[in-house]
């Protein structure tokens, strides 16, 4: 959830510090107080767009940072942040924004930079805002089938692992295939190049490591007379008269003499003698080595001539020549597939026809997998529209009929379809209008789909206008549902929402050095009853307008007890 939000230079917000609680928060104030201000700010900083524009006027940049807690170890946000490289620590995630007055974006995620697609794909994770005239995943059928497998829970996720299983083989082999089916002149194009690269590798006979033993022998050659001195030198200095091999070995006879006569003294005789032949041992090594020392000028420009090829090979097929041997590998193996492309293709047609008939068995039970999930799911929206009062509203879970080839999620596509009035037909949710009745269909799905989605908190902006009376009730009640399962934001103009909140934040404008800001308040239980009684009234509050608020906010307690 967001538990910290701080906005600076925002519009007519200076400088704002809110500490945003569990549950339902209701934000209600005078128009033009600032309440959209706050939502904005929090759109923007999941990655919504920005500009110039919302950078208080005369202020350098606009900063927007809030702070979120992850409840769960499975929320979708740890795989989406890994795969962009973002730390999670202590299940806490820092989002921050800044926009500058010339309309430049700075986005970081817990200090990293990051861009605003990045912004916004983790955003989507964490905060769903939804007004009443924005459309949102719930209004767009590219996601209709996403939200039913959501809903479906692990009966549609076995389903669907088990089509993806075979999806996937028989997605690599149509590939190869297509590759092969690929037109005959770009294939003899690729034929002719392939032999060409083979032919240079196999021609050079390549071997492991060959260009790091021929790197040392260059290394040696060219330091020939540095080595052979040093080499001379030391055998010298072991072997030479009066050297040290000569004057160990007679420390060795001196010691020998008198070990019968004091036994310690046979420790310092081993390590004398083990000296001895030690130095006898390294004396024959550097011998051996001097008798194999050559300067060799020719050979030298051989070992120059053969790494200029190696190199020259790494440039077009490798950084290694491992690597290059195994691109040799491949390309020999795809020479083969072009030279019997006849027989592969049958090949492969035969494999994918067998894979094509187990996809269809798992792709049509994965449909009635999920058409006995959506007439669950039409069953469960159903009756939260009756709650809502629109008992006669019809919703559908719309399968395509048209036969679709194989996709990753099978080949179901679906849309939601709704009809708000006896008599009238089914018309896709994307296409319904009316503002009230909006506001109470997405109220439902929302109701429904919370306790799928993992979204870490939900903003309703003003989706109760339009409505009033016994419909305004059950919307509150129903916003309340949803903050059982997700923290809610609210902004709201009806006092049977404000009833219901956890916290309620009073919006209000105040002047300082002739300049406006915002200010935000949070209501006490007096403070809260004299804005619930503005609310029902308008302007003039009176005792009876606060008796009916306290009223309702009896009622109020009374269902959030049912709740708990």
């Amino acid at each position: 959830m967001l538990q910290e939000l701080s906005i600076r230079n925002f519009a007519i917000i200076e400088s704002l510090n809110l500490s945003i609680e569990e549950g339902l928060t209701v934000l209600s104030g005078e128009t033009g107080a600032g309440k959209s201000i706050i939502i904005d700010a929090i759109h923007l900083l999941v990655g919504g767009r920005g500009s110039a524009e919302f950078v208080r006027h005369g202020e350098k940049k606009a900063e927007i940072e809030g702070l979120f807690y992850l409840d769960r170890q499975d929320h979708p946000c740890y795989q989406k942040a890994e795969v962009v490289g973002v730390e999670i620590e202590d299940d806490m995630l820092i989002l921050r924004r800044e926009i500058s007055a010339s309309g430049k974006s700075v986005c970081r995620i817990n200090g990293k930079l990051v861009t605003i697609s990045t912004l916004r794909e983790i955003g989507s994770t964490l905060v769903d805002i939804h007004g009443q005239h924005e459309h949102q995943e719930l209004m767009d059928e590219r996601f209709h089938l996403l939200l039913l497998d959501q809903f479906g829970g692990n009966e549609i996720i076995s389903a669907l692992s088990n089509y993806q299983e075979i999806y996937t083989v028989y997605d690599q082999t149509k590939k190869h295939l297509d590759k092969l089916n690929d037109n005959e002149q770009k294939t003899a194009h690729r034929l002719d190049l392939i032999q060409f690269q083979l032919s240079e590798i196999e021609k050079a006979e390549l071997r492991l490591h060959e260009d790091e033993e021929l790197m040392e022998e260059k290394r040696k050659l060219n330091n020939f007379e540095k080595l052979y001195e040093a080499l001379n030198s030391a055998y010298e200095s072991i072997q030479g008269e009066q050297k040290a091999l000569d004057w160990t070995g007679l420390a060795m006879s001196h010691m020998e003499s008198v070990s019968d006569i004091d036994e310690e003294l046979n420790t310092v005789l081993d390590s004398v003698s083990s000296s001895y032949y030690a130095l006898e041992d390294a004396s024959r090594t550097i011998r051996y080595q001097l008798d194999g020392l050559e300067y060799n000028p020719e050979r030298l420009h051989e070992i120059e001539d053969r790494l200029n090829e190696i190199n020259s090979l790494k440039r077009k097929y490798g950084t290694s020549i491992e690597e290059i041997l195994e691109y040799s590998a491949r390309i020999e193996e795809e020479i083969d597939q072009i030279t019997n492309r006849d027989t592969h293709i049958l090949e492969l047609q035969n494999k994918l026809a067998s894979f094509e008939k187990d996809l269809e068995i798992e792709a049509n039970n994965l449909t009635d997998v999920r058409k006995k999930v959506a007439t669950e799911l039409t069953n469960s929206i159903h009756d939260q529209l009756q709650e809502l009062y629109m008992a006669k509203t019809v919703f559908q879970v719309r399968f395509d009929q048209i036969q679709r080839s194989f996709g990753k999620n099978g080949q179901d596509v679906i849309e939601f379809y709704i009809s708000t009035n006896p008599g009238e037909p089914l018309k896709p949710l994307s296409k319904v209008a009316s503002g009230g009745e909006l506001s109470r269909i997405m109220l439902a799905l929302k109701t429904i789909f919370s306790k799928h989605q993992g979204i870490t908190s939900i903003i309703f902006d003003e989706v109760d206008t339009g409505v009033s009376g016994r419909v305004a009730q059950a919307i509150a009640e129903k916003i309340y549902t949803v903050a059982t399962n997700s923290q809610v934001l609210c902004i709201s103009h009806l006092p049977q929402v404000a009833a219901m909140a956890d916290t309620h934040l009073y919006i209000s404008k105040i002047t300082k050095n002739e300049r406006t800001s915002t200010k935000v308040n949070v209501l006490t239980k007096d403070e809260k009853i004299t804005e619930i009684g503005r609310m029902i009234s308008g302007v003039e509050i009176t005792e009876l307008t606060k008796d009916h608020a306290k009223e309702l906010l009896e009622i109020a307690n009374k269902m959030k007890k049912a709740y708990t």
